[in-house]
């Protein structure tokens, strides 16, 4: 295996910094940019660049993906062999209150990444797409070829709208894109305004904690290696054509162009109120749950058809809820004391 320069967007957040620390692990040189915004606890972002920051073949920009200028330049000046693009403004319930911050980062940032792929020969674009695409979908597992034209957020409207920017920069352009659905990650360094995260504060606090759809919904919860190696195991295998691809019975997932879409779940769904009991376990404290309904934007459930994956990069999610949130709650534990 060569040893590759790669751009990894988003390497202060959770997926990223994980992946620039696996990527650095096999001898890989990561430039990695973060626009550290306030979205969630800043210290948070500083504390996982910190744990990269001594490997000899890591730098880091600070940069913000819709600085057109920024990025033209950075592609200009570093020569990426591949390009992991995780940095995003994430959360269905944010997009509700803030939607313009959607636009200016999932839209327009992305297109400043295409751009760079495309005239700066990047062999590959890995980018993070979400389950959230799956909207009013009711069809389980979701399988990447189902029709996904039903978003009921616009966090979900930007990233549909991600695969299909990226399928016109594969066509016209023949740049290599795969796009990864990601289901509910979790685990070590995770995001503050995950369940996973609120649940144990206010469980340790001793507060109630808000339990949506009456604790009803199954979310497919995938951990965090798991996730890491879906995208190091698609980086390496370059998007190809379909030679199979129909115009008359169009496939969702794939195209006659170098484009590919990928469930990356643990194919494992597990009720919320499992999930939290689960969580209590490993406390060794009960929760006082505020039970609540569905929220707007929200899905009552989510499951991954990953067979795709395992079929083309021989993919298989190994960690079960029950080891995944004990390793969360020992680094929570430890990081703040």
């Amino acid at each position: 295996m060569f040893r590759m320069k790669v751009l990894v967007t988003g390497a202060a957040g959770f997926i990223g910094s994980h992946v620039s620390q696996r990527l650095l692990d096999r001898g890989d040189e990561v430039v990695g940019i973060d626009n550290l915004n306030d979205y969630y606890d800043v210290n948070l972002k500083h504390a996982r660049l910190a744990r990269l920051e001594p490997a000899l073949k890591f730098s880091f920009h600070k940069l913000q993906l819709e600085d057109n200028a920024g990025i033209e330049r950075l592609f200009a000046t570093q020569g990426f062999d591949r390009v992991v693009h995780l940095a995003a403004q994430a959360g269905v319930r944010y997009s509700i209150e803030n939607p313009r911050a959607y636009i200016d980062s999932n839209i327009v940032g992305t297109l400043n990444i295409l751009e760079g792929c495309r005239h700066n020969k990047v062999q590959h674009l890995v980018y993070a797409s979400s389950s959230s695409v799956y909207g009013a979908n009711t069809t389980m597992p979701f399988s990447i070829h189902h029709n996904v034209d039903h978003p009921l957020s616009l966090y979900a409207a930007s990233k549909k709208a991600n695969e299909l920017m990226a399928h016109t920069y594969s066509n016209l352009y023949n740049l290599p894109t795969t796009g990864l659905r990601f289901f509910t990650v979790y685990g070590p360094w995770g995001r503050p305004d995950m369940a996973l995260f609120m649940f144990t504060r206010d469980i340790l606090a001793g507060k109630p904690i808000d339990v949506f759809n009456y604790g009803k919904h199954r979310r497919d919860f995938t951990y965090i290696d798991d996730i890491v190696e879906g995208v190091l195991r698609t980086l390496d295998s370059v998007a190809i054509p379909n030679p199979n691809w129909s115009s008359a019975n169009p496939d969702p997932g794939t195209s006659t162009v170098p484009y590919r879409i990928y469930n990356i779940g643990n194919s494992q769904p597990v009720e919320l109120l499992h999930y939290i009991e689960v969580l209590e376990d490993c406390l060794g404290k009960k929760a006082e749950k505020n039970l609540l309904p569905l929220q707007p934007g929200d899905v009552p459930d989510t499951y991954a058809d990953v067979q795709d994956l395992v079929d083309d990069v021989d993919y298989k999610p190994a960690t079960t809820v029950e080891t995944g949130v004990k390793n969360f709650v020992e680094w929570y534990l430890d990081y703040y004391k």
